[in-house]
């Protein structure tokens, strides 16, 4: 079974309920089986990097808040990520435009390290303040996860895996997303926000279910049967 996932590098519900999930896939019988593939969604396509001052006022503007409300709210985000080991330091945040570290994650699922790719760059923005448009940024998360040196230049200076966001973006789109993140299992239940592990669990044995329909047996009038010792006459 498959399990989508749309969501953006700096959405901090997004590394929430991507923790989440995997707490749901712990207790999963059949969580080796499930397979989740990360897609591309971009908060602020017009995104430009921004210091942390000026990120959390420009939060602010665009949902008519304060930069009171908006730490506040941001105070909540942190006691949650803690539950889930994630050390979210927002006054060290950098606003940045993601599009090239999600071209860097469709490289990554290629080479098979695609969920450490996000969890390295949610780490590198959230808690240590790196500038996610950063290239520099990019470059050390990708080394981390063992990507090469080489290969990720050649992404970063061209544009291999443009194609391959914008069809997520567009695909998010037509599927009327318009928040992260956004959970699709088994390509037809859908929910959308960090949702407990106990929901996601619910929702992945239900699609687990429907998609492998246990066998049932009915007893009825035959004429025989054959079997190891022969057939019934």
């Amino acid at each position: 079974m498959r399990v989508d996932v749309w969501s953006d590098v700096v959405c901090p519900w997004c590394f929430v309920g991507l923790a989440n999930l995997d707490v749901a896939l712990e207790g999963f019988p059949h969580a080796d089986e499930v397979e989740v593939v990360l897609h591309s969604f971009q908060l602020d396509p017009r995104g430009r990097t921004t210091t942390p001052e000026e990120n959390v006022a420009g939060i602010a503007r665009k949902y008519g808040s304060s930069v009171g409300a908006v730490r506040a709210r941001q105070a909540h985000i942190v006691s949650l990520g803690a539950e889930r080991g994630i050390d979210f330091r927002f006054d060290r945040q950098w606003g940045g435009n993601t599009f090239d570290a999600h071209r860097l994650l469709h490289l990554a699922l290629e080479r098979g390290v695609q969920r450490d790719l996000k969890a390295r760059l949610g780490r590198a923005t959230f808690t240590d303040g790196e500038p996610i448009g950063d290239h520099d940024t990019l470059r050390k998360a990708a080394a981390d996860v063992g990507l090469d040196p080489q290969e990720v230049d050649d992404v970063l200076a061209g544009d291999a895996y443009a194609d391959a966001v914008e069809a997520d973006i567009a695909t998010a789109h037509q599927m009327d997303v318009t928040g992260v993140p956004f959970f699709v299992v088994d390509g037809r239940l859908a929910l959308s926000g960090a949702q407990p592990p106990e929901l996601l669990a619910k929702v992945l044995q239900r699609g687990w279910d429907e998609s492998h329909p246990q066998i049932e047996r009915l007893d009825g009038a035959a004429d025989g049967e054959c079997g190891p010792e022969g057939c019934a006459v």
